[in-house]
Order: C-alpha cells, then structure tokens, then sequence
C-alpha cells in the first residue's frame, strides 16, 4: 500500500486511491467542480490542481492522479495558489453575473470557491458567450450561460441513473451540454442532477424564484412516497413545505432521492382536509364539529356487534395511529382489520417473509439476483439504483420473471408464466442452479405478485426457492419481499392483520357486500376501489380529499407526514423518525390524537396520554422500536409443511404501479407531479413558459 505525505502529514492508501480522495481522509480541503465520489473520474475543471513532488514543475490534477509511494503532496504552496486563482479566472469569462436572480445563489458551489479560491477580480473586458437553453422537462430547469462543462450530470444520468439522455456536443467554446433533440428526461431521478450542478446551470423548474435558503426552516425527516425510508430535509417558510432535499444515508438512499419523493411536497397545500365532515340526510358532506362527529360514530358504533365492524390501514399511515387503532379495536374485541389494502398474501407470522432482509445496501453483495413479479424502478426507485450500481460492479447477473420492463440495467428475461416458480423450487429450472451457485444469492418478491388471486401459492412457491435454493444461509438472507407503501412494513409489525376469527381485506369487502360488515374505519386507506364497501357506514381518516374521504360518511382530518412527529418502518425493517416541519392546516390534528380522543367518547380510553407512552406501548408489542435508525434481523422460520402442487394461475404478471409519479394522496395533488405524467407519456414536448 502505498505512503505519502499530503502538507506534511503521512498517510498510508490503498492501490488506486487518488490524491483527493487521500486528501479527505485527512480533512484537507481541495476545492473541485467536476469531481464527485459518486461518479467517474473525468477531470474537466481543473480546479482541484495541487503541487506533487517528485514530478513534473507543474500543478496536477488531484482528481485524476493516483497516489504513489513517497509522493510529496502540497496543496496550499504559492505554485498551487496561483495556478487555482488562473482557472477561476478562465471559469469565470463566460459566466454570466446574476448571482441575485440565480436560485442557486447561497448554495453554489462557484459562489463559494470565486470567493476562497478566486483573484477577487476580473481582467476580462471581451463580450460574454450566450448559450440557448434546453428543455429537460417539468423537473429541471435550464440557464445553460451558466455551464461550466463539468459533465457531472452526464455522468450522473449515464452511471447512476442508467439513462443516458444526455451528453456534449460541440467543441471549446462551441460545448453545450443538452439532450441533442429536446426532449424531458425520462429518468425517476433527474431531480438530482439540480444538486450535483455546481452552478446555476440546472435549477429546480417547480422551486424557481420561490425562496432564498436562508428564509427556511429546515426539518430533518422521513420521506414516505415509497417504502425506502429516504432520509429528507424538508424546508418550509412559514405554513409551507416549500422543497424537499436528500439526506446523506449510505444504507438507505445514499445521497440521492426520487423525483416523487422531491417534488410531490406541492400536492401537501392542495385538497386538504382542515375541518370535520358529516354526510347529512341529504347525501352531502357538511362542516361539523369534532364532538358531532365523534357523536355520529360512537351513535353507529354502540349500535353494532363487534362482528360488524372493521378496519383498513392504509400505505401512509404512521406506526402511532396503527398501534392505537389497534388497541381501540381490540379493547371492544374487534377482530376484523388489515392493513394490506391491496389484498396482497403476505404471511405476517414471521417477521423474515414480509421484510427486504438481504438489506438495501446489502444488494451491492449480491452476485445473482431473481426479480419475481415486480417492477423496482417503479416500485422502489432508489432500490433499483442500487440494483443497477451492483450490476456496474461488474458481478451481479440479474434474472426477472414478469413484465418486461425497461430498469436501466440489463437482465435475463425468463418468460411472463408465474407457474415457472415451482419449476425453479424443484430444482428443474437453470435458475435454481445459478442461485444455489451464487455465495449470495438474491430473490425479489413484489407486492404486486402477491396482491393476484393466487398471492399465497406464489408466497409459498418463492418460500420453497429460499429454501432449496439456500438463499438463507450464515450472515446472508436473500429473500426479500419489495414493498412500495411506507406503512406497510410498521403495521404487520404492529400486528395490524385480522386477529382470531377476523376477517382480511378481501372477507372485509366481502362482509360489506353480504351487509354482514356495517362499519369500516378507514385510517387514511385510498388504494382499493370505494364501490366495494358497498352500504357500509364508511369513517375516513386521513389529510387529502382522495376516493376515501369521497366516499365517507365522516371525514376526520389528521396530518400529513410532514406535519407530525411519527414513526415508519422502511421495507428492511429500519425504523424511523419523522419530524414535524410544519402545522397541520385548519383542525386537523395528528392521527393518534384523534384515535385517543374517540376512545374517550366509545367509552374506552385508551392507557396513553402523550407520544412517548404510546411509544412504550409500541415497543412492547415489538421491542425492536427501540431501536432507532437500527435493523433488527429477522429470524427464518422453519419451512412449514405442504403437500402436493402449488396451484398457481398460467395469468400472466402485470404491471402493478402503472404510474410512478401518481401513487399516493399527496402526490396525486401535485400539480408537479402531474406535469411529470403527462411528460412521461409523451417526453418530446415543447417548453411552455
């Protein structure tokens, strides 16, 4: 391994490492441009010069120069200073000055270094380059004058992405960085290219000319558009959730987040609820007070057997309110609740058959990869990256059994008959030998091959390839089930499914249509079609007016993850903390506040006044609640028993998240999110000012 000292101060690398890199490791600061760790080397802007010793008498690329045995490394000599204080002034000829119209001025990294790195002034007296901007659709916007040629988001759309859609043309002076033939990205990603543009070049399109980072409050949290956990930073001015930003989290999202995740905080201010509603003799939903709410429910509720009444969680809500729905229900002996809304056969007995427990992270392991009925680029978009850096490693092999989709990477495709999985379990299949070869093989479950008719035969067939094809074994698991609703996870924590002599999701539906099922408590479930309840007496809590609140006969208003301190298990298993950035709107309350409130007026309260008793209460259910930012591995369970065929349907797979920008209540609000779905449908649109 190599030695050397950086400003006099010894290291010890391994073979490969660059100066800059060695740099770092020492917390010494060289200012770059074109360089990111999360990319390929490229070497353009030539800011990140220092002095090296033994070489030539010239300053040298730290970014590109491997370190060497006795290299003597000076980053702050007069040479290094000098020749930094050079390519400002060349990277600021064409630059134009509109620092106070620029949103990226306050966090750009030009900004910054001009002021660190730079002369403090301009010998530069000739007439600037003008640079046309392009359209890259309703995420980013362009001021492609400001481009400083650091090909970052290439690199980024090419590597990271897996969509190269852009690239440079153009030679000097003439190199313009763009799509060639205008058209929108096409990436579930491209909102990241705004935060690796070190200037002003690329913007968020939705936030322009909305605020200056230094009027907002900013809130670390969760983000739950999806089942990933990515760690956010909302900021807000006032009432307002006005961006959303990725937090650094190298097990979860890295540094990066989905444009949904971004983009779809403008949909939080619009169709809110704020006020109580009851539907009156008249058929229409009119202001009420809490009290007359709470009246009409416990009128209904006190005048059923808890037979009659049920109740479904849905993809947003918070671990809090299902731990409190739970104990209402179950103190009244309400048997009949499920929080997989969308039918899917997920065996909530063990902890392993519904949890991700190879781990995010854990996929850059891997070295075969079965994707079983889903879709990651649009179920999990930051899981798919991390699929498609492992396979840019240059050792995963990845086979998918569904659909075919485009994901970004390559990847055997083994047909669109479900009934292959029994052939893979009985070992009469090529793939049960790739996954029994692999040292850590890898199989992906999606939710959606679980929400068929069919769900537990295919459960039981992908539980019968875990264990004959040993994806389970010492310091590995390679089943993982791909969820893509960030409460699902907490609540079959929580227990959240049809105790003893309940009915599920599809007996609950059943139960309405039979009039056997009189009462559904709907705790923010909007994803299954309303006509299914039938005349059922509907209570819908939630924050939007989406098809629950449509349908109900009261409207309860609760918060919005942005707007309550809350927990969530991502689909690993990790769990998280929200925190609230903002109120809720009007009388909105959070949700397990409302729970407790109606307990009162049922009759029963439930044994907890505050947030941290109802977190013992949590953790006494499920002790790894505790444990904060943590996975708790699950344990596998013994195989259960079976006799004869898994009687699995010929049915093809589907496409079960036929719109990734549109999944949720909050983003089917956006006004941004619905401009991206128009793109995606057909991306060569002109630009409308």
């Amino acid at each position: 391994m190599p030695k050397l000292t950086i400003d006099g101060i010894e290291i010890e690398v391994e073979p490969g490492t660059v100066i800059i890199q060695a740099a770092e490791r020492l917390g010494i600061e060289i200012p770059r441009f074109c360089y990111h760790e999360r990319l390929a080397i490229a070497g353009n802007c030539r800011m990140c010069l220092v002095e090296v010793s033994p070489g030539p008498p010239k300053p040298q690329a730290s970014c590109a120069l491997p370190c060497a045995d006795g290299m003597a490394v000076k980053t702050n000599s007069p040479m290094v200073k000098k020749a930094r204080e050079g390519v400002m002034e060349f990277l600021l000829i064409n630059h134009p000055l509109d620092c106070p119209i620029c949103d990226q001025g306050g966090e750009c990294d030009l900004q910054d270094q001009a002021l660190l790195y730079g002369q403090g002034k301009s010998r530069y007296k000739e007439a600037k380059r003008a640079v046309e901007d392009k359209y890259m659709g309703p995420i980013v916007k362009t001021q492609m004058t400001r481009c400083i040629h650091c090909t970052r988001c290439i690199r980024f759309a090419a590597d990271i992405a897996g969509v190269p859609e852009l690239g440079a043309f153009g030679r000097g002076e003439q190199m313009e960085v763009g799509t060639y033939i205008e058209k929108s990205l096409t990436s579930e990603l491209s909102g990241n290219l705004v935060d690796i543009c070190p200037v002003g070049a690329l913007t968020s399109r939705p936030y322009a000319f909305v605020a200056r980072p230094w009027d907002l409050k900013k809130t670390e949290s969760i983000d739950v558009l999806d089942a990933v956990g990515s760690n956010i930073r909302i900021d807000a001015r006032g009432e307002a959730v006005l961006r959303v930003l990725p937090r650094v989290h190298e097990d979860i999202n890295e540094e990066w987040i989905s444009d949904k995740t971004r983009h779809a905080c403008d949909g939080l201010k619009l169709q809110r609820l704020d006020r109580p509603y009851v539907r009156n003799a008249e058929g229409k939903l009119v202001e009420a007070t809490w009290q007359e709410a709470f009246a009409v429910i416990a009128e209904v509720f006190h005048s059923l057997q808890p037979e009659q009444i049920a109740a479904i969680a849905g993809d947003l809500a918070c671990a809090e309110s299902v731990m409190a729905l739970r104990d209402l229900w179950d103190s009244f002996g309400v048997a009949s609740r499920d929080c997989r809304q969308d039918g899917a056969a997920i065996d909530a007995t063990s902890r392993a058959h519904f949890l991700f427990n190879s781990t995010i992270a854990g996929i850059e392991q891997a070295d075969v990869c079965a994707i079983i009925g889903a879709n990651p680029r649009r179920e999990a978009a930051l899981v798919n990256a991390r699929i498609r850096k492992a396979w840019r490693g240059g050792k995963l092999s990845i086979y998918q059994l569904g659909a075919e989709a485009d994901l970004n990477y390559p990847y055997g495709h083994l047909g669109n008959d479900p009934r292959i999985l029994a052939d893979i379990a009985a070992g009469r299949h090529p793939l049960a030998d790739a996954l029994k070869a692999a040292k850590h093989p890898l199989l992906i479950l999606g939710s959606g091959a679980l929400a068929r008719p069919d769900g537990a035969e295919i459960f039981a067939a992908a539980r019968a390839i875990a264990d004959s094809c040993n994806l389970v074994k010492d310091g590995w698991n390679g089943f993982n089930v791909l969820h893509y609703a960030a409460g699902r996870a907490g609540a079959l924590e929580l227990g959240f499914v049809p105790s003893e002599g309940g009915r599920d999701m599809h007996k609950i539906m059943d139960g309405c249509r039979q009039d056997d099922i009189k009462l559904v408590y709907l705790l923010g479930a909007d994803e299954f079609d309303m006509a299914l309840l039938s005349d059922a007496f509907v209570v819908y809590q939630g924050h939007h007016g989406d098809a629950g609140a449509h349908r109900a006969d009261i409207v309860l208003p609760g918060a919005a993850y942005t707007e309550k301190d809350a927990t969530y298990v991502n689909l690993e298993g990790r769990v998280q903390r929200a925190q609230r950035a903002v109120f809720p709107p009007g009388q909105a309350k959070e949700d397990w506040t409302i729970l407790r409130a109606l307990s009162e007026v049922l009759g029963k309260k439930l044994p907890y006044d505050n947030l941290a008793q109802l977190r013992a209460r949590m953790e006494k259910i499920a002790p790894h609640f505790a444990q904060v930012g943590e996975i708790t591995p699950a344990a596998w369970p013994k195989a259960p028993e079976r006799k004869g065929h898994f009687r699995i349907d010929a049915a093809p797979f589907g496409e079960f998240i036929p719109n990734f920008y549109m999944t949720d209540p909050i983003s089917r609000a956006s006004k941004t999110m619905a401009e991206c779905t128009r793109a995606s449908a057909s991306p060569y649109l002109e630009e409308v000012a």
